[in-house]
């Protein structure tokens, strides 16, 4: 799994689970970018406050994204 993602460029970034029966290793896992994790998962949860992008009435995925786009720029007009 770790060959599979590390050839197409994949980092994992979560954190060793803190009740393991192993011993984790310092394998040098990079955690500055979970420290954002929170933000995108927030942004997320807001989403799912549209009705329309959490059914999904949509049948092609250019008008879904064009809701998704939409539903955002509804998010970020809010704090502005």
């Amino acid at each position: 799994d770790e060959r599979l993602l590390n050839d197409r460029g994949i980092e994992m970034i979560a954190p060793h689970r803190r009740k393991r029966r192993k011993q984790c290793t310092q394998d040098g896992r990079k955690l500055r970018r979970y420290k954002r994790r929170w933000k995108v998962e927030r942004l997320f949860a807001w989403l799912q406050n549209f009705r329309r992008l959490v059914v999904r009435y949509e049948y092609h995925a250019d008008n879904f994204l064009g809701m998704v786009q939409l539903g955002c720029a509804i998010i970020l007009l809010r704090f502005f």
